[in-house]
């Protein structure tokens, strides 16, 4: 299956870096892929997160292209990641579909997993190509994750900066994060959705309770799908078959929405 690194620069100047994920033409008697897709991460994950790569995969293997990237200060981009916020990720994602646009072509659909997630649902109203988003393990909005970081490193709050240690990494976190955080109101853009709407989460989710499934599924405003996997985790680890099971579900879902005009 062909893949390969690619980079762009977001608005700031700053190098991004993604995978392109293309179907094996012999797959498909070299037909161009029928879509491409635009795939963002979770919190302090990467583009190469197992799950990540093995989704885009999946897409891949029913002629879907896929682009999955870097945030800045993330996995191989470039940038200060300390120095980023909700809303330079959405820039970032803008970074994306540009260079998507430019070289293959704009994304019909939109994939996020947990805050990239969020970031797709905040984004979905400036992707004028957008025929339909999947979002998986997805908070319903970001407030918790900015009272879940103040009280993981309290200095944060006191001192303006501290460090978190997630999935074994740690990171410099400043105020200014928490506050774009607390004020960014998700849940009136989610219900500014109009497109179709594949949520997929867990029962068994310990980082993300289901009732954000929950809300997310009442506040969309388009055509609206919830899935429960029942035993997965929120990175997707525990039940490696799910990951299968996503992205074949995702992409016969999301196909039927590729010729609407």
């Amino acid at each position: 299956m062909p893949s390969h690194r690619v980079y762009f620069n977001n608005h700031a100047g700053i190098r991004l870096s993604g995978i392109i994920e293309l179907p094996n033409p012999a797959d498909f008697s070299g037909i161009p892929p029928q879509a491409f897709a635009l795939f963002s991460h979770c919190f302090t994950c990467t583009k190469d997160l197992k799950a990540i790569v093995r989704v885009s995969r999946g897409l891949a293997r029913h002629n879907i292209g896929v682009l999955r990237f870097d945030f800045t200060g993330l996995g191989d981009s470039h940038g200060d990641f300390s120095t980023s916020n909700f809303e330079s990720n959405l820039a970032d994602i803008q970074a994306a579909i540009g260079w998507l646009a430019t070289e293959y072509q704009s994304p019909q659909l939109l994939v996020g997993h947990s805050l990239g997630g969020a970031a797709m649902m905040a984004s979905v109203n400036m992707i004028p190509s957008a025929k339909a988003i999947v979002t998986i393990a997805a908070p319903s909005c970001t407030k918790h994750l900015a009272a879940f970081l103040g009280k993981l490193s309290p200095s944060i709050e006191s001192d303006g900066v501290g460090t978190v240690t997630i999935g074994g990494r740690t990171h410099t976190i400043r105020d200014q994060l928490l506050n774009s955080l607390r004020n960014f109101d998700l849940t009136t853009a989610i219900q500014e959705i109009r497109i179709p709407h594949l949520i997929f989460h867990s029962l068994a989710d310990e980082t993300l309770d289901y009732h954000h499934a929950e809300d997310i599924f009442a506040h969309t405003g388009g055509a609206k799908s919830l899935i429960t996997l029942v035993h997965s985790d929120h990175l997707l680890v525990n039940q490696p078959q799910d990951v299968t099971y996503v992205s074949d579900l995702m992409a016969t879902w999301s196909e039927r929405f590729f010729a609407v005009p």
